[in-house]
């Protein structure tokens, strides 16, 4: 196709597409399993569809003006969704993920593993600001990070510290267990395939913000077989943001991997946002932060099983 594509458009065009395809690739070599499968895909069909509409575009630059394009339908994913009602209660599923959520921070807290941060400028040229090291527990119960690779910052257009980078990525992981949900409320939203996950979404929202606490504001994916959180979107927000807080990054995204079977621990977050440079334009920047080599601790006790403990308190839904 590219061979086709070179013989009839200008090579700038050309260029410039196989550049966004090589970007896009390169962004997900970081994924989880899970989330490289299904980026991989989309990144098939974005390269079928891009050679087809490149050719089109200069069989029509050879004949003449470009047609105006054809008024398309668009179906809108509505913002407040009304979808069938699931197979089980809406209260039920809530109830089971939450109560699996005790057990899965619970389960985490018993592993060490290989933490690895990555700022990068998405320019080019651009650097980026990273960090891997180990994970490790101290005699008072606390886990740490001892950071054992940190090369040189390579940034060419932003200026943040390993400290900065440290900061940014400092977000919740386990914010919707037992003792959290009351502090929310659900809207069911339907069913979605993952790769080979079928689950239940909700969209979450806190009844009321915290001056002191940062509360989840956004989407989570429910595994219907193991009531399990899988995947997470959105921010992290308090009543009154504090003043000077020049950090980029809001949005974050979550991927889950499967623990000895039963385990759903986080293993992926990462964030995209604009920065403003000098010259008063903005650039793209992403945050990566990775999760890998996980072992259990010798000294853990052991962890009960996933399958739900007793209920906690019903949520409210809306």
């Amino acid at each position: 196709m590219m061979s086709l594509i070179y013989g009839i458009l200008p090579a700038p065009m050309v260029s410039n597409a196989i550049q966004q395809i090589r970007l896009f690739r390169h962004r997900i070599t970081m994924a989880p399993p899970l989330m490289r499968a299904i980026a991989y895909r989309a990144l098939l069909s974005i390269g079928l569809l891009l050679g087809a509409s490149l050719v089109v575009r200069a069989q029509d630059d050879a004949q003449g003006p470009i047609a105006p394009p054809p008024k398309l339908e668009v179906k809108r994913v509505p913002s407040v969704p009304h979808p069938g009602p699931p197979p089980i209660p809406e209260q039920e599923i809530i109830q089971r993920f939450a109560a699996n959520e005790d057990v899965m921070k619970k389960a985490f807290d018993t592993y060490t593993f290989t933490k690895t941060i990555r700022y990068e400028e998405m320019t080019d040229p651009g650097g980026m600001v990273s960090a891997s090291g180990e994970t490790y527990f101290k005699p008072d119960g606390q886990r740490y990070w001892g950071v054992a690779r940190a090369p040189q910052p390579t940034l060419k257009l932003t200026k943040y510290s390993l400290q900065d980078v440290i900061a940014m990525s400092s977000v919740p992981l386990f914010f919707l267990t037992s003792a959290d949900i009351t502090k929310y409320n659900f809207l069911y939203a339907g069913q979605q395939q993952l790769d080979e996950l079928n689950t239940y979404v909700f969209q979450v929202k806190p009844k009321l913000l915290s001056r002191k606490e940062r509360l989840f504001d956004g989407v989570v994916w429910v595994d219907d077989h193991d009531f399990a959180i899988v995947r997470s979107w959105g921010k992290f927000v308090l009543d009154v943001e504090p003043e000077g807080n020049h950090l980029p990054f809001t949005m974050f995204e979550t991927y889950r991997e499967n623990f000895q079977d039963k385990y759903w621990l986080p293993t992926y977050t990462s964030s995209e946002d604009e920065v403003a440079i000098q010259d008063g334009s903005k650039i793209p920047v992403q945050l990566i932060m990775r999760a890998t080599k996980f072992k259990a601790r010798s000294d853990a006790s052991a962890v009960s099983s996933a399958s739900p403990q007793t209920p906690p308190p019903a949520p409210s839904s809306q």
